[in-house]
């Protein structure tokens, strides 16, 4: 996006133009029954964006008989090619209003419009591109089997689609996640009922505008606002017409939602949480690795799962290694997201940044040096109020500290030094977690044998936040459950079944 857009944007976020955000039920914009509902504030000055809707056991109901209802009508009628024409052009309508959706992923986030226009916006409209492409190209298994009486038979598979998703979005990237998962279940023949985060509401609302646009059928996509125990979520999860449940967000709310789906014997993919490390050897390209790391610790305010908070530094670099991060993380501009030379935003909301902050202190009290950071940033009277926070870098904590084995998920890592490489591997591993990773090392050999040992569900060489949209995406351990992304992707999202014809 050009600065000439983005500040032409600027005058927009700054206006006084309310942005309500509704309910998106079988084609149709709505505030729902319940009289209740919540103001939405802007974390950058926390103000009021506008008001949303509290969706309760009635929306759900509704949503998910018009999700039933399209599947078993003209989406489901629809064929492979049809279908998958009409997500081409929702792709297309999202790039068309590609302003439209920077702002709102702006207003709601706070994140620097420089970022959300390489990565959030671009990567909303390539969900459903690539995954139309492999919807349309899949294919199954065929054997000829030997029979009794010699005529023999044949075995081939058939993909189906499993039905109603439910479909629990975070807050962190609001549009890129809900997509991530909208764009397949609609590709391989579902249809949705969104629930995306309550601090987040306006790119999933304004989606629904884009479906009518390019002609979606009603009940394909639907969206309900509200919150988790006894309301829109927990409705959702409960309901007994939801084949499948999709989430990304904290591990705590994943094992809820897994009771739920238990009812049923409902399917779950989850990408849950992480402590995510960065592993940098001696040999390391030390310029890469303080340039790949800012970005892994700091990036969208520390607010990415795939982000990193514990970094494992091999002894003879370590105190250069510190001085640099710290010389990068006291560089970060924190700013308005109009402006183009923001590159760090505010955290999601005040309750958000309290909890950043009670690990700031506890890091403290546990024996952490502070290197940089460390507590709330001054900042221009007009945005005072927002949730800002400082990005943090600590050293001298124990393993057992809170702020080594805790998801934080802010802009603030801990730094330890280490030895040998069998001691990297071990205490990169500790952890309850197994998202993701990074490795920064010159050594072919010891790049393919370290991360060949990492127990997440990706590992980074020299690089992070590079991402294939084709290959295997997800977490072990308590990160999550199930593969996403290119074929894999077909394992949730659809049912195989077998057809056996006796020749």
């Amino acid at each position: 996006m050009t600065v000439q857009a983005i500040h032409k944007r600027a005058s927009l976020a700054q206006s006084n133009a309310r942005r309500d955000a509704a309910h998106f039920i079988n084609g149709t914009f709505t505030a729902g029954s319940t009289n209740r509902g919540w103001d939405n504030h802007c974390p950058v000055d926390n103000s009021v964006i506008g008001f949303v809707p509290e969706g309760g056991k009635v929306e759900i109901d509704q949503a998910v008989s018009a999700a039933r209802a399209a599947l078993e009508g003209p989406w489901g009628r629809m064929s492979v090619v049809e279908r998958t024409d009409l997500l081409g052009a929702v792709a297309d309508e999202i790039t068309r209003r590609f302003d439209e959706f920077l702002e709102a992923e702006s207003l709601d986030t706070g994140k620097p419009m420089s970022l959300a226009s390489h990565i959030d916006i671009p990567r909303g409209a390539a969900n459903f591109k690539m995954f139309t492409d492999i919807a349309k190209t899949i294919s199954t298994e065929c054997f000829q089997t030997p029979t009794v009486d010699g005529t023999g038979a044949i075995n081939y598979g058939v993909r189906r689609p499993k039905g109603v998703i439910a479909v629990i979005s975070p807050w962190n990237l609001p549009l890129l996640l809900m997509t991530w998962k909208v764009g397949p279940a609609l590709a391989l023949g579902n249809t949705v009922v969104v629930k995306p985060s309550e601090e987040t509401p306006l790119t999933a609302t304004l989606l629904g505008e884009v479906m009518n646009k390019v002609g979606i059928p009603k009940g394909v996509y639907n969206v309900v606002h509200g919150f988790g125990p006894n309301s829109a979520g927990e409705f959702l999860t409960q309901h007994p017409d939801v084949n499948g449940i999709t989430f990304t967000g904290e591990t705590r709310t994943g094992e809820a939602i897994m009771r739920q789906a238990a009812l049923g014997l409902r399917q779950v993919s989850f990408e849950l949480g992480g402590k995510n490390p960065a592993i940098v050897f001696a040999d390391a390209d030390l310029d890469k690795a303080i340039e790949g790391t800012t970005r892994s610790v700091f990036s969208n305010t520390g607010q990415v799962c795939l982000g990193t908070e514990r970094i494992y530094v091999q002894r003879p670099i370590f105190d250069e290694f510190v001085c640099r991060l710290k010389q990068a993380a006291e560089t970060l501009r924190l700013g308005r997201p109009e402006d183009p030379n923001t590159n760090l935003g505010p955290l999601v909301s005040l309750e958000h940044r309290e909890k950043v902050l009670s690990f700031y202190r506890k890091a403290v009290e546990e024996g952490a040096t502070v290197i940089t950071g460390g507590s709330i940033p001054e900042m221009p009277e007009d945005l005072a109020a927002g949730a800002w926070v400082q990005p943090t870098i600590w050293t001298g904590l124990p393993d057992h500290a809170a702020a080594v084995n805790e998801e934080i998920f802010g802009p603030c890592c801990h730094i330890r030094p280490f030895d040998t490489e069998e001691e990297a591997v071990s205490v990169a591993n500790s952890t309850r977690y197994g998202l993701a990773a990074a490795i920064w090392t010159e050594s072919l050999s010891r790049a393919h044998r370290v991360a060949s040992r990492m127990e997440v569900g990706i590992c980074w060489v020299n690089s992070w936040f590079l991402r294939d949209l084709r290959t295997a995406f997800g977490g072990s351990k308590t990160s999550g459950i199930g593969r996403e992304g290119g074929v894999h992707s077909l394992e949730f999202y659809t049912e195989l079944s077998n057809v056996c014809i006796k020749l």
